[in-house]
């Protein structure tokens, strides 16, 4: 345990997926693409979404959702032409209960002749979701912040020591008449490192 307290204690962890999965559902001669992603802002899903409208392009339905935020505060369900509630929802509804966020599952269907129901299609997503989550792997996460710092290089192995003992991540640096940092690290440890920073002499710093 270090000088800052015990790690597990912080309010900043949440669970999500660590890779891309897929796989295919079949039906009654529909078929069922299976993808999840882990994803960080809508952004990345937009881009996800548009590669697999143009590798799929030829799929009646591209049906998904999403959760964002440690909270899960950000989401969206959408049909792509199924009935309202039969796609979008169900699949939803594995994120949901599998307690995930920071996730997009999208279902991508090739009817096969045979119309299966409301409750069939209901079935047939939700079991398609239910595989990308279970071929996928569910790992903890931590919420992220960062800083950016600027210091003489005589109090460089100050910073450091800091950086090694909380395992900090340098996300760029600098190095010209003095140094330039720019540091991230899980948001739980921000009022502490923030104030071991703020304690070596003649380093300024911003939190980004």
């Amino acid at each position: 345990m270090s000088d800052f307290g015990d790690e597990s204690t912080f309010e900043d962890t949440f669970l999500t997926v660590s890779r891309t999965s897929e796989g295919l559902y079949k039906d009654k001669s529909s078929k069922f693409f299976y993808f999840s992603f882990p994803v960080k802002n809508e952004e990345e899903i937009k881009n996800h979404l548009s590669d697999l409208r143009k590798k799929y392009f030829d799929a009646r339905h591209h049906c998904f959702a999403w959760m964002l935020g440690k909270d899960a505060d950000q989401f969206r369900a959408n049909d792509d032409g199924e009935p309202n509630h039969s796609a979008g929802d169900p699949i939803l509804g594995q994120i949901r209960s599998n307690n995930l966020t920071n996730i997009l599952i999208v279902v991508v269907r090739y009817f096969g002749g045979t119309k299966l129901g409301i409750s069939g299609l209901i079935q047939a997503y939700k079991t398609s979701a239910a595989l990308a989550i279970e071929e996928n792997e569910i790992m903890e996460e931590h919420l992220k912040t960062s800083v950016s710092i600027h210091f003489p290089y005589p109090v460089m192995n100050d910073v450091m020591k800091l950086i090694k003992a909380h395992d900090l991540q340098i996300l760029s640096q600098e190095m010209t008449l003095d140094c330039q940092m720019e540091l991230e690290f899980r948001k739980g440890l921000e009022e502490l490192i923030v104030t071991s920073l703020e304690d070596i002499e003649s380093l300024e710093l911003t939190v980004i």
